[in-house]
């Protein structure tokens, strides 16, 4: 098995993919328990109309942007990430209000 490397440090590509595979296995397990999460609020919210919450959404997208800058990493990106995971979530939100309430 390889050791996974600081970018910084890596000098082959098998160094790379086994950093990516690394942070990838993480992300999933991060967006599981997001996703989580998003299952609570549709067991929590009192009606359908709750689960998009504008005010929220740019709370949320505000909060990842200063993170993106305090970390030097491109804040648009993230953005756009965010973005297409806020809809994602939003639109599993409805799903499991659907099948569980609906």
């Amino acid at each position: 098995m390889t050791d996974i490397l600081d970018p910084a440090n890596c000098l082959t590509m098998t160094e790379v993919r086994a950093g990516v595979d690394d942070v990838d296995r993480q992300v999933v397990a991060l967006l599981h328990r997001r996703f989580g999460y998003m299952d609570a609020a549709a067991r929590i919210k009192p009606d359908r109309s709750a689960v998009r919450d504008e005010w929220r959404k740019a709370d949320v997208l505000a909060k990842v942007d200063a993170a993106a800058a305090e970390l030097g990493i491109d804040r648009l990106l993230v953005a756009r990430l965010y973005e297409d995971l806020i809809e994602t979530s939003i639109a599993h939100e409805l799903d499991v209000f659907d099948q569980t309430r609906g």
